[in-house]
């Protein structure tokens, strides 16, 4: 049997396929070897400009800074180091305060906010007031400003002598924290709520479903998984708030730092706690950054959010 040179050329290159153990796999190209290694080099590259940009940029602020005229009052006023040691201890101690109102304030706004959200989005007239009045309680909170809500709260509540009513600063000033952000929330989630198109309830109807069993298992989790990132954002910024239930005599990490401060007359204490709580949202931050990522590439994939 005779044999031409391009069968024989194919069957050599099998055997040194499978001599080789890829087979039939995907060998890429020289020049997709070469694009990928110019790739590398671009994001080293770029990796180092940036590193070297960002060192630069410190280097000079950081000469600009200690080389100002009021740099060693400023220096001795700030960041002084043995009241920083006195304070950070103190500081810590009340940022305790601050997490307990972070977790119990972020589990009340989740749920009211949440109440506030269905209620904005009732059908039927029956429910115009529901809607007018939940309408109303979002414009008002969310226009106030929060320290004139605290200061309401805090200092006007006592003032009532109401009988049976706390005038725990903490109990009230959680109270004004839950009422300001349980209205942002609310309208988070009822922008997640309007973004799950209608044919979702009208399937779930036509399946038998009521109009509360489809609310509570088709349109609300879709919509609290889209709204997860603005969610976290929110408690982000709850988190920083916590420091303003001060102004009532609530001793956390700012008030700590305050009672430090008004017996020193030096603001360090300022700057351990502003420190401290800058530690405490990093990590908030990145795990927020990190979940809108994800949600990104699925959303990119066509995958279930």
């Amino acid at each position: 049997m005779t044999v031409t040179k391009e069968e024989s050329g194919h069957e050599g290159a099998d055997d040194n396929g499978g001599m080789s153990g890829e087979g039939d796999g995907y060998v890429p190209s020289q020049r997709r070897l070469d694009r990928e290694r110019h790739k590398r080099a671009r994001a080293r590259r770029a990796t180092a400009i940036a590193a070297l940009s960002t060192l630069v940029t410190v280097v000079v602020l950081y000469l600009v800074v200690v080389n100002a005229p009021g740099w060693p009052r400023t220096k001795e006023t700030f960041f002084n180091g043995e009241y920083a040691r006195e304070a950070f201890p103190k500081v810590l101690e009340g940022l305790w305060l601050n997490v307990r109102l972070l977790l119990i304030c972020g589990a009340a706004v989740l749920v009211l906010g949440m109440l506030i959200a269905i209620a904005r989005t009732l059908r039927g007239p029956v429910f115009f007031p529901l809607r007018a009045l939940a309408a109303a309680y979002t414009d008002f909170f969310r226009g106030l400003p929060l320290i004139i809500n605290l200061m309401i709260v805090v200092l006007g509540v006592p003032a009532l002598r109401l009988q049976g009513v706390t005038v725990d600063p903490v109990l009230l000033g959680g109270t004004a924290l839950t009422l300001t952000y349980s209205a942002y929330v609310a309208e988070v989630f009822r922008a997640g709520i309007e973004s799950v198109h209608p044919s979702q309830r009208a399937a779930a109807r036509s399946l038998g479903l009521t109009n509360r069993q489809a609310l509570r298992h088709v349109v609300l989790p879709q919509a609290v998984r889209r709204q997860v990132p603005p969610l976290l954002n929110d408690l982000v910024s709850l988190q920083k708030d916590t420091g303003l239930v001060s102004i009532g005599g609530a001793v956390d990490a700012v008030r700590a730092a305050d009672i430090i401060v008004g017996r020193s007359l030096n603001y360090t204490p300022y700057i351990v706690a502003g420190l401290v709580f800058v530690a405490l949202t990093i990590p908030m931050t990145r795990f927020t950054d990190w979940v809108t990522a994800r949600m990104d590439r699925r959303r990119a994939q066509g995958g279930a959010l």
